[in-house]
């Protein structure tokens, strides 16, 4: 079986696809995994074969150019299930609009597109598997026949705000109804000679890393799949100083990947977030780059700095850990049982940090509210009180129950077979 593997060029969003990939490699499949050509180092320091298609995507000069304010429409708002009357279908619209023309269209540049597309019908794969930002992925393998997929590195939050309008709009005249998404994807497989349908935004399935209790139960096809982290391309090296216990609980401060090579904005404020940790009898670990460690004022006597240690290297030997609320490193810490804080502030990573409270595996702060007092506070309490390191290890006990990589890969092959569509024969 031939699969392409496809995400944008961005690493947060590539670690995801690492360890499936591998996983179908060591199958016996024959695997490729697709990119512009920012991402093909990453791609091959982690051991795959890259294909780099189209140009770079551009999403920092959108940022620059439209500024923070087009984020600012994601607030104030509460994605969780249960909470669906504070998505109106006029904030959904917006919503929908404003991510298709200044993300989704942007990170999947025409170039991109057509040249995924062109070598699709070069290669032939049997099965498209694509992040689920990366609509490339959905077109190339409607334009060529192939089994299609979605692989969710993070709560199918997106999907769901999506599936809202269309059934909330379906009960509106026709003339009411505004989609700009399935317009842009209608005219985008139009020039490839294919046709839009719903499973061109959720895949024929889904192979969700997300554990129970946090993956989002749409009523769409879904495969389980544990979350194996992957942290990047990195250098994985375990330092001397991490090969001896901590004399004190340690406590893991990171502001994720993204905010280190992008325009995208951090809300979190450093200084106090060190001034939250500079008192407790911890020994706090910070991996800050050098351009975020330059904002800072002040470094607390009990904190490392490093640049980089690999969070699966780390994060075992952790009490708690601080952070911006990003996917992948949600997920290791949810991998290894470690309580969380989370300083959550737009889209999922509110949703991800509200379900760890509800789960009682670590508090959300959002990082608006973010002062020195009420951090320190909610650091102590997922430090002192034992019920957030048991809730911890119950979410890490659901990861380990549910399929690894290599388990899942049977699933995949049979869906493949029953999704192809027989025009990929070569």
């Amino acid at each position: 079986m031939r699969v392409l593997l496809t995400a944008f060029a961005q690493d947060a969003h590539l670690n995801a696809v690492v360890p499936p990939a591998w996983a179908l490699r060591t199958a016996g499949h024959e695997v490729r995994v697709a990119s512009q050509p920012a991402a093909v180092d990453g791609i091959t320091r982690a051991g795959l074969t890259a294909v780099p298609v189209g140009e770079d995507h551009r999403m920092d000069d959108v940022i620059r150019t439209v500024g923070p304010g087009m984020l600012m429409h994601h607030l104030d708002r509460d994605y969780l299930e249960n909470r669906p009357e504070r998505l109106s279908v006029d904030y959904l619209r917006a919503s929908n609009a404003m991510l298709t023309a200044t993300f989704y269209s942007q990170i999947n540049n025409d170039s991109m597109i057509d040249e995924l597309v062109e070598y699709a019908r070069f290669w032939k794969p049997d099965l498209v598997l694509w992040e689920p930002f990366t609509f490339a992925g959905a077109v190339a393998a409607k334009a060529t026949g192939a089994a299609h997929a979605r692989l969710l590195g993070f709560p199918d939050l997106f999907a769901n705000t999506h599936l809202t309008l269309r059934r909330r709009q379906s009960e509106l005249p026709e003339e009411l109804r505004d989609d700009p998404l399935e317009e842009w994807l209608a005219y985008t497989l139009d020039r490839h000679g294919a046709a839009f349908d719903p499973e061109t935004v959720t895949g024929q399935w889904s192979v969700d890393q997300m554990p129970p209790g946090v993956r989002m139960e749409l009523g769409l096809p879904t495969v389980p799949m544990r979350y194996v982290p992957y942290n990047g391309p990195g250098p994985a090296v375990v330092p001397d100083w991490l090969r001896r216990p901590p004399r004190r609980r340690r406590v893991c401060l990171t502001l994720g990947l993204t905010i280190r090579d992008t325009e995208f904005p951090n809300a979190v404020d450093v200084d106090e977030v060190f001034a939250s940790l500079a008192e407790l009898d911890v020994e706090v670990v910070a991996t800050l780059s050098e351009k975020e460690l330059a904002q800072v004022s002040r470094v607390p006597d009990n904190t490392r700095v490093v640049d980089h240690v690999a969070l699966l290297a780390l994060l075992p030997s952790c009490s708690a850990i601080v952070h911006h609320g990003g996917a992948g490193t949600f997920a290791t810490a949810t991998a290894y049982g470690v309580p969380q804080v989370a300083l959550g502030w737009m889209w999922d990573a509110i949703y991800r940090a509200q379900r760890i409270e509800e789960l009682g595996a670590g508090l959300h702060l959002h990082s608006e509210g973010l002062s020195v007092e009420v951090l320190r506070d909610k650091l102590v309490r997922v430090l002192d009180e034992p019920g957030f390191r048991a809730g911890a290890q119950r979410l890490r006990r659901a990861v380990l129950s549910t399929p690894a990589p290599n388990e899942v890969v049977p699933v995949i092959e049979k869906l493949t077979a029953r999704h192809r569509s027989g025009t990929v024969a070569r």
